[in-house]
């Protein structure tokens, strides 16, 4: 069995899992639960193919672990390990589907669709893996330093995000959503990194050797896109929930940082 051949059925067995637990627990959150880990698995799984002697292969495993260890550590603190801890984006969307619509939803695109999208975004280590050994080059360096820097871009967003809702819940004074520090020049400051930080690791496919459009560019193209609509269903949410977030809409860019107005 290759190693991508092997990945694909680890793929299918956790996208099985995730949906058997969502059934025996009621709660739709199970691939958020993986989401910060089964990349790095997967990262590191087509490194080992090499005996992480692969400087390129081994750098990506470890940008891969140092994103899934700020995730899952950011994930944990809001509770989203915890019983309950269900992202409440999955309970307004049942109270808008008939239930057996969500559950078809549930199998299709929370469990299947998700789970393949996580080992898609790995497939530039799977590219690099399958190119003749190359030294690191410039485009190495540059997709290494693009990845550190939205690292710490969606790092300082989260945490001012944390220390918002942590204010919130103290009673604190405000307009029910964050709209300082980073989020003064984009809504989702953290959702742009975070397609960020996959578009740089799918340079380091580029620079192993492969085409410049190859198919791992497949998984960032298609995280942009769960994005994209992700932002806009919580968007719909919050402007349901408060009347002033119509106007941070106008003057605050989506994504993409920009000065507001």
């Amino acid at each position: 069995m290759s190693p991508l051949h092997t990945a694909v059925v680890a793929c299918a067995a956790l996208a099985g899992l995730c949906w058997l637990l969502s059934l025996l627990t009621r709660e739709y959150s199970w691939v958020d639960r993986v989401w910060s880990l089964a990349p790095v698995g997967y990262v590191a799984w087509f490194a080992a193919q090499t005996g992480f002697t692969d400087p390129r292969l081994t750098l990506m495993t470890a940008l891969v672990a140092l994103w899934g260890a700020r995730l899952t550590y950011n994930f944990a603190r809001k509770g989203g390990y915890s019983r309950g801890g269900e992202d409440y984006r999955w309970s307004v969307l049942r109270g808008l589907m008939p239930p057996a619509l969500f559950q078809l939803f549930n199998l299709l695109f929370i469990a299947a669709y998700q789970n393949a999208l996580l080992l898609l975004i790995s497939l530039p280590a799977w590219t690099a893996l399958q190119q003749p050994r190359t030294p690191l080059g410039p485009l190495d360096l540059v997709a290494a330093a693009l990845f550190l820097i939205l690292l710490i871009g969606e790092t300082i967003a989260d945490e001012q995000q944390w220390q918002f809702q942590q204010a919130k819940r103290r009673g604190a004074p405000g307009p029910g959503f964050v709209t300082t520090g980073l989020f003064r020049y984009s809504r989702h400051p953290n959702f742009f990194c975070e397609q960020g930080m996959w578009w740089s690791l799918y340079l380091f496919s580029v620079a192993a050797g492969a085409d410049t459009i190859n198919p791992s560019i497949a998984g960032p193209v298609l995280l942009t896109l769960l994005f994209l609509g992700s932002s806009r269903f919580t968007e719909s949410i919050s402007a349901a929930r408060y009347p002033a977030y119509r106007d941070y809409q106008r003057r605050t860019s989506r994504l993409l940082p920009w000065l507001p107005g």
